[in-house]
């Protein structure tokens, strides 16, 4: 079956969409309006030269290999081949060059026409030079990579050598045996083999292209071993190329393996051979002996090796602009479109040569370079283009990469490029991801250039959603002026509606004064709205903006003083939206999610892995032997809970770390008696283990995760004294000790934002050893291993619950040690402020609670 002309033709018009997007970006807006308005006669001429240049490129021209593929695609227009599969191919890098040749003078010409427009060119070209300052990170390449991409690989090539597909090798011994593989496997781990498949492949050495081209397609072949090779030593070495190990072998089996790879040239199996022959007999000296992983690593490895030496490559890949000599399997392994292509009995699947003449030969060279690899170097520059290629082809290796890049990169420069592929691809995640960005960091991202070449409707829509974070109407108002000035003959008929989507009213007067000082309001036509942006300032008391978090603060459990009687609840309670008021006011709007499983407690911890809330252990009453060991689990989106397996001590005031998947409790309290112990929870295990013990019992303490390690702060010791100490806690050998807090406290909180510790709340002791809050607040930086004062809590916060929300601090609850009245209060602090705000009450339990942030499904925020 041949590759459907349809595809051709849908890859061709994206790209000249694309392509045309990109020229359309290094033009001036004025050099735009001259094509709308349908001055394209210079354009087609300058096309039609850069086609009749293509057209003249020497045969003999090739691509250049992987030293250019960093470097990214041509951005030169893709043309549709016309004519037979013989027609020549266009060299890559002259086109190129002729391209930007004729690009120049195609800006030469529209800077003549420039000269004659209005003077509002002039705030046109600053657009311009803004675009291209916007692209200044475009070029930084990251190497992004699959860890796991040998294991894929190698299952997938075994199950293919199960189902005999695409095997080209017959191994058999004289029993008769035989096995079916690839030769590119077996070669990349014996010598025998990898000679007689360059022996094969007579066009190696060869500069002539026609013989080179016969030198390639499907070739099956034999190798018949000698007497020396039985079916148990030729089965350990096939089972090595495939996986790495050889599950047979022993001290029985050991000589049939070893003269095996003897006869094929296979060094590494001999490796392993002698390993277990020194283990057998307790004598040499040891080497160390590679893994499973690791042996696949070396193998993949050497494939590629083979593919860079054109050895056992099966098959040439014509594209736009040059060839590539590949393997078949494992263009199969990694890409269903090929799967399809060479085991569904198309057509192509006995070609020694495939044109596919939608794609240009350096991006398919960066995806089969990634087969080999695992790994895909990326840039903002071409990352669509290797996405689009990928997508189109499924080449999973790079297309997980590609998206892997693209969730982890986006910035304010490419959020809106990443939204329209998105949507123009169907990718419902990716465009999640894409507008959240957008909504989150709106002020960073109406600095763009890009942000002025946003349609009004999707303006519109952005603006009009609950999930848009601005600190200020100030800052909206700004931007919808420099969206509405970067083209006022066409949007100023849109002013009205934009300015329905700010809130005058919660400006203060100063900001309003900015309001009316812009020139936009000279504008007769803006007249009425102008009052009317005014009476909505003095008049409206009502409004206020509802922020939607994407993620929800969390409250767990907790105690509560009512009418002076305790209570001890096992609520949760999540923070639906932000609420901003006149003057700076602002709340949060707390709903109930649930309960927890009985019975209610405080003084307990919580930990978010994967998406799920942990509870563990705390106290269900005041006495002495009310501590617990339980623990549970929540999953938001099943609304359910499951009990795990309990703690092998029972603990409260103590601390719980999430590293590496796995959790771990630090110390704490029982029944009068501090703790030394930490143990780990492993979830997939639902099992409990020992770790290293702390350098004393500890209570009181707070531990948090930075950078890949768990940090640990004051807290109580066994003999009721306050610590100052900061520490490193390693669970395999223990404590590394850090510089001190200038404060002594307990019963506080510690969170990392922005790889720093921030703490803040808790009790210490006074000169006369009584109890006093403990207001003052410290940031920790890892680097200097240095703390810092910042702006001190307003109110005391003991046994506050402690969580990060988008870039800010939040301290919840908690009480006084003073006067042992409950705090009731929200506190919010602000790095970039560095200013502490109110953001209202509690709305239940507030001491010795917990906090986290959890992603909630929707139902529960509607």
């Amino acid at each position: 079956m041949a590759l459907e002309v349809n595809q051709c033709q849908c890859r061709n018009e994206w790209r000249r969409e694309v392509l045309e997007k990109r020229r359309r970006e290094r033009m001036s807006l004025s050099e735009r309006e001259v094509i709308e308005n349908g001055e394209l006669d210079e354009v087609q001429d300058v096309e039609k030269q850069y086609n009749d240049s293509e057209k003249q490129e020497d045969p003999d021209e090739k691509l250049r290999r992987n030293e250019n593929c960093i470097q990214g695609p041509s951005t030169s227009e893709e043309r549709k081949e016309e004519g037979d599969e013989s027609k020549k191919l266009t060299n890559e890098n002259e086109a190129a060059t002729s391209w930007t040749t004729q690009e120049e003078e195609f800006q030469d010409h529209h800077k003549k026409c420039e000269e004659k427009k209005s003077t509002d060119d002039d705030e046109e070209a600053e657009h311009s030079m803004d675009e291209e300052a916007d692209s200044d990170d475009e070029d930084e390449v990251k190497i992004y990579y699959k860890d796991d991409h040998h294991i894929d690989i190698f299952r997938n090539l075994a199950k293919f050598r199960d189902s005999s597909l695409l095997t080209d090798l017959t191994l058999s011994t004289e029993d008769r045996d035989s096995f079916h593989v690839h030769s590119p496997v077996l070669a990349a781990v014996s010598s025998h083999i990898r000679e007689g498949l360059s022996r094969c492949n007579i066009g190696n050495d060869t500069v002539d292209e026609r013989k080179d081209r016969r030198s390639v397609g499907v070739h099956r072949w034999s190798v018949s071993l000698g007497p020396e090779v039985d079916h148990v030593g030729l089965m350990a070495v096939v089972e090595f190329a495939y996986t790495g190990l050889i599950s047979c072998l022993n001290k029985n089996t050991v000589h049939q393996i070893r003269a095996a790879a003897q006869t094929l040239g296979a060094p590494r199996v001999l490796d392993v051979c002698n390993e277990e022959g020194k283990k057998s007999t307790k004598t040499g000296e040891k080497k160390k002996k590679l893994s499973a992983a690791e042996q696949m690593i070396t193998t993949l490895r050497s494939i590629k090796q083979l593919w860079m030496d054109r050895v056992g490559c099966d098959v040439i890949l014509e594209a736009l602009g040059g060839s590539l000599h590949v393997h078949r399997v494992i263009l199969a392994v990694c890409s269903d479109y090929f799967r399809g292509m060479f085991t569904l009995g198309m057509r192509e699947s006995h070609q020694p040569c495939v044109t596919l003449p939608f794609l240009l030969a350096s991006e398919l060279e960066v995806l089969i370079d990634s087969s080999y690899t695992g790994a895909l170097p990326l840039s903002w520059k071409y990352v669509f283009e290797i996405t689009c290629t990928a997508l189109q082809l499924q080449y999973q290796p790079a297309l997980s990469l590609c998206l892997n890049f693209l969730h982890q990169e986006i910035n304010p420069h490419s959020c809106l490029d990443l939204a329209s592929f998105a949507e123009a691809y169907e990718m419902g995640l990716l465009l999640e991801v894409a507008d959240d960005y957008f909504l989150r960091q709106f002020q960073k991202v109406a600095c763009t250039s890009k942000f002025k070449d946003l349609p009004a409707k999707q303006l519109l829509l952005y603006l009009n959603s609950r999930s848009l974070c601005v600190p200020s109407e100030l800052v909206l108002f700004k931007a919808v002026v420099a969206w509405i000035q970067a083209k006022p003959k066409l949007r100023l008929t849109f002013a009205k509606e934009l300015m329905k989507t700010i809130h005058f009213s919660l400006m203060t007067s100063k900001e309003f004064e900015e309001v009316q000082s812009l020139k936009i309001w000279s504008d007769p036509s803006l007249t009425k709205l102008h009052t009317a942006v005014f009476e909505d300032f003095c008049f409206n008391e009502s409004q206020c903006r509802i922020y939607l978090p994407k993620e929800s603060l969390v409250l767990i459990g907790g105690d509560q003083n009512s009418e002076d009687n305790r209570r001890i609840s096992r609520e949760l309670w999540f923070g639906n939206s932000l609420r901003q008021y006149k003057k700076g006011e602002s709340d949060i709007e707390w709903r109930m999610l649930g309960e927890m499983p009985e019975p209610e407690r405080f003084g307990h911890e919580v930990a978010v892995l994967k998406g799920q809330l942990y509870v563990f252990g705390g106290k269900k009453y005041y006495g002495i032997s009310d501590s617990m060991n339980s623990v549970y689990r929540y999953d938001p989106f099943r609304n359910n809970w499951e009990s795990l397996a309990e703690m092998q001590q029972k603990r409260c005031s103590f601390s719980v770390v999430v590293l590496d998947g796995k959790i771990y409790a630090i110390g704490g309290h029982c029944d009068n008696e501090y703790i030394e112990s930490v143990e780990c929870f492993c979830p997939t295990g639902n099992s409990w283990n020992f770790m290293w013990p702390l350098d004393q019992p500890l209570g009181g303490h707070v531990a948090n995760t930075s950078q890949g390690r768990i940090f640990v702060s004051g807290g109580l010791s066994s003999h009721h004294q306050f610590l100052s100490s900061m520490f490193i806690y390693h669970p395999e050998n223990g404590s590394t000790y850090l510089a001190n807090m200038a404060k002594p406290r307990a019963c506080h909180c510690m969170e990392s934002l922005d790889e720093r510790l921030y703490v803040a709340g808790g009790f210490t002791a006074a000169d006369d050893m009584s109890h006093t809050d403990q207001l003052a607040c410290e940031v920790y930086d890892p680097v200097a291993d240095s703390w810092t004062a910042f702006t001190p809590l307003p109110v005391p916060h003991v046994g506050a619950g402690g969580a990060v929300l988008e870039g800010k601090f939040y301290v919840l609850g908690g009480y006084s040690q003073e006067n042992f009245r409950d705090t009731k209060m929200v506190h919010c602090y602000d790095p970039t402020t560095q200013s502490w705000q109110n953001k209202g009450t509690m709305p239940g339990p507030n001491n010795d609670i917990r906090a986290c942030v959890l992603y909630l499904p929707p139902q529960f925020r509607l």
